[in-house]
């Protein structure tokens, strides 16, 4: 053994017994959160829930039939949107709009892009139908209690508060890529996050929730103003601190439901994930390594000769581990997964952190993406996946580019839908009462 490998192995047993006090300090903090104070609104103002889809995911329609149940006394409007006309999400729309016809649920197909963010693209195109002053934006994997736009108004009618958003924890759809992601989100990015808010460093802002008001939207540009983000969601949140305004983060946390059937696909998107938060903010997530107890404490172990004192070591971050996973599931209700995935999902952790910083681009929706120092989209690859297909009205504006196609007026132009115009949608909860509304 050298005496090299030895400090190098007396190192890395340090920075694994940081971590452990880390995940220690963290469970209690998601706790101390989440057990604040719950307040009502004073009022209950006219709302608008805009919900991107993009294909029939694992849990949509029970995602999305949570927002369709909110106990809330002020008119709702859903706006739905996708960029297909042959998106197999339009099928879980028309059973929702069937299960609810006193709902106002709208829907618009539009394929128009407006920059490298389909996303962003996809809200710039369902803006067009919002009625309401008060936007409640979330993505279609979130799963919400009946009492959370209650909760989301309360927080938004504070002085001073310019945004909402909210934690969240993450919850499985079967498979062990789902379990070990739904576990990433509980016990390692949920703890990060409390400690950022206790300590005052953090100012979130996540896809989980993002609720304004549209006078501050056009304060800060619009959607349009995001349309080429990689982190759009938290680009929006600094831009209206920016102006003056501050955000607020209530205490309950959403549903994130995980819907990754590959172990392949869990590491790109955790990848993607990391790249984003290192994006935003490079020293910090430098910072985080030493919170990846576990891998540091078997490095040691290994560096030190696989000594006794670096086995206790190790003993000492897993206890940590399972410690702080048990506050997250106390807070919650809700636990992620098996104290005995805990091990691979730390190992996992720790090596989407390493490929971040070796990943220089990205892969989301079907495409391949470079990103810029300052988290600026620029799209080098479009890629043909099953899982993400490339959108009809992309397809026909290449080929008509190409002069290989005409298009018709109805794949060019915006179209809104709220009534049922195709029949019953199958799988999505059997028959549905008939859709009421007339035809446009």
């Amino acid at each position: 053994m050298s005496e090299l490998a030895l400090h190098l192995g007396w190192a890395c047993l340090g920075v694994s017994l940081l971590g452990a006090v880390y995940a220690l300090v963290c469970g209690l903090l998601v706790r101390r959160h989440l057990a604040g104070a719950h307040e009502g609104p004073s009022a209950f103002p006219p709302l608008t829930l805009l919900k991107p889809l993009h294909g029939d995911e694992p849990g949509l329609y029970g995602n999305l039939q949570s927002f369709c149940l909110q106990d809330y006394p002020g008119p709702i409007q859903i706006v739905f949107g996708v960029q297909d006309f042959a998106d197999p999400a339009i099928a879980v729309v028309r059973a929702l709009q069937r299960r609810h016809p006193n709902l106002a649920i709208d829907l618009v197909i539009d394929a128009a892009e407006h920059g490298h963010n389909r996303k962003v693209s996809n809200l710039i195109n369902m803006s067009r139908a919002v009625r309401h002053e008060v936007l409640v934006l979330s993505d279609s994997d979130i799963w919400v209690e009946p009492d959370y736009l209650r909760r989301v108004v309360a927080a938004l009618s504070r002085p001073g508060v310019g945004f909402v958003s909210c934690l969240y924890t993450g919850a499985d759809t079967a498979s062990l890529p789902s379990i070990l992601s739904a576990m990433g989100i509980s016990y390692q990015f949920l703890p990060n996050v409390a400690l950022g808010l206790a300590a005052g460093m953090a100012r979130p802002c996540f896809g989980s929730t993002i609720a304004l008001r549209r006078s501050v939207l056009a304060e800060i540009g619009g959607f349009e103003a995001f349309a080429d983000r990689l982190a759009d969601d938290y680009d929006l949140g600094q831009a209206v601190w920016s102006r003056g305004y501050r955000g607020a983060v209530p205490a309950f946390a959403v549903v994130h439901v995980c819907r990754e059937p590959t172990f392949r696909e869990l590491f790109a998107h955790e990848v993607r994930w990391a790249r984003t938060i290192r994006a935003i903010d490079p020293g910090g997530f430098f910072g985080c390594g030493f919170t990846h107890a576990l891998p540091w404490a078997l490095a040691g172990w290994a560096l030190t000769g696989f000594r006794f004192y670096g086995l206790a070591v190790v003993a000492v971050a897993v206890s940590a581990r399972w410690m702080l996973a048990h506050e997250v599931d106390g807070a919650t209700g809700r636990p992620a997964g098996s104290g005995l995935l805990l091990p691979l999902r730390d190992l996992l952790s720790f090596g989407v952190f390493v490929a971040a910083f070796f990943a220089n681009s990205v892969r989301w929706s079907g495409r391949r993406f470079t990103v810029a120092a300052d988290g600026a989209l620029t799209s080098t690859e479009e890629l043909s996946d099953a899982a993400h297909p490339v959108p009809a009205g992309s397809l026909l504006r290449r080929l008509r580019r190409r002069g290989g196609l005409a298009l018709p007026g109805q794949a060019r132009d915006q179209v809104l839908l709220v009534p049922d115009l195709a029949g019953p949608a199958r799988g999505h909860g059997g028959e549905q009462p008939a859709d009421r509304r007339p035809a446009p």
